[in-house]
């Protein structure tokens, strides 16, 4: 304790352009969290940005917490994190709460965690540990198979429950870590090529059958063989143009095309946004997986090209965190972190602008939730501790 209360003092290091873009996208969250709720007749709703300050300041000791604390500290615990992440995906199969179909949560001391979301950085701080051992190169398929493994094991966990979108994000996470950790790029495009394959071999299973006159009995077997969930199946046949529902499953996707495009160049004002308001943009998903929709309508491209901003400033800070490190370690980590950072900001603005199947992504630092809120300051923490540490000797 207190050399830790010593590492204290070494927060003067920090990259406070890092440090000044993340406290802004928090408040733009908080902002935007009520603007997205505040005209719910549901009381709970209506209180959402409270809560979301109440995590935004855990968050905040979180970020301090991994910031003071030696990286390298990570590589003793990497283990006991990740083998402790697995038996949390484990127990919510058996004893999560199920919502809207779906056994994501454990309630834990009176609060929902989502135990999918501290697993992507357990598998970020075991992937660093195991790619970043020196000495060993990666162009032996045992060793790549064992990385591999590590990240096949949390996927299908994470598939049972289900949560495609979720599961989705470790694949580019382990890709970008294994490209960083220096996996030849052979093997990478073998990798590449197998996953394409796969994906392919599933929408063929999915649509197929239908096109070719397959009995209903036939298609379904084809479709259990997928693991695809039926509304799983319904968005990605919505997003590829195969079945038109705007009433009904592709409602969300249509709602939030119109709400971004209508903000235009500087949006309709904070809290004046009419899809929102008049409840056109669903007020159980406008908090979380799409709060880009409420900022775009609101605040329009110039508000969007704000965010985009300091979203590259994070980005650009963990980068160089990771150019500058001392070790291997440290640089996967922060490749990691980024990594993660990046797929969730695509993937959730990429689907609320009809470029991909919606998920239940959420966009980090300014969606309502507590879980991903925590992982993401925790991961912040950790690239901060990684730039300290490049700039000064510390033993």
């Amino acid at each position: 304790m207190r050399d830790f209360i010593r590492q204290l003092g070494l927060l003067r290091y920090m990259n406070w352009a890092m440090v000044l873009a993340t406290l802004s996208l928090l408040i733009i969250g908080v902002m935007f969290v009520y603007s997205s709720c505040y005209i719910s007749e549901d009381l709970p709703v209506r209180t959402l940005y409270k809560r979301q300050v109440m995590w935004a300041l855990a968050g905040l000791l979180c970020y301090v917490f991994f910031a003071a604390l030696d990286y390298r500290v990570l590589r003793r615990w990497s283990w006991t994190v990740y083998a402790g992440c697995l038996v949390l995906l484990l127990a919510v199969l058996f004893v999560g709460t199920v919502r809207e179909g779906a056994q994501r949560w454990l309630t834990l001391v009176g609060f929902d965690i989502q135990p999918s979301e501290p697993a992507k950085l357990a598998l970020i701080i075991i992937l660093a540990r195991r790619l970043g051992l020196p000495g060993i190169y990666y162009a032996d398929w045992r060793r790549v198979g064992g990385v591999l493994l590590l990240l096949l094991v949390p996927v299908l966990l994470i598939l049972k429950q289900p949560d495609l979108g979720t599961a989705m994000v470790f694949v580019p996470i382990t890709f970008i870590m294994m490209y960083g950790a220096g996996v030849p790029l052979r093997t990478l495009g073998l990798i590449a090529l197998v996953a394409v394959l796969a994906v392919g071999c599933v929408l063929g299973a999915v649509f197929l059958p239908e096109k070719l006159g397959f009995s209903p009995e036939l298609q379904e077997k084809f479709t259990a063989m997928t693991g695809l969930s039926d509304y799983q199946r319904s968005r990605i046949m919505v997003f590829l143009g195969v079945a038109d529902d705007p009433l009904g499953v592709g409602w969300n996707k249509l709602q939030s095309e119109i709400a971004v495009g209508s903000g235009g160049l500087w949006g309709k004002g904070f809290r004046n946004g009419t899809q929102n308001i008049l409840g056109f943009l669903p007020r159980k998903v406008a908090p979380n997986d799409f709060i880009y929709s409420v900022i775009a309508e609101e605040t329009g491209f110039m508000g969007s090209l704000g965010v985009f901003l300091l979203y590259a400033m994070v980005f650009w800070g963990g980068i160089r965190a990771a150019l500058g490190a001392r070790d291997k370690l440290g640089r996967l980590l922060c490749v990691g972190v980024v990594a993660l950072l990046f797929c969730h900001v695509f993937i959730n603005i990429a689907m609320t602008v009809g470029l991909m199947p919606i998920t239940g992504l959420p966009l980090p630092l300014l969606s309502y939730g507590g879980s991903f809120m925590l992982v993401v300051m925790a991961a912040l923490g950790m690239m901060q501790s990684v730039h300290i540490r490049a700039r000064r000797v510390i033993y």
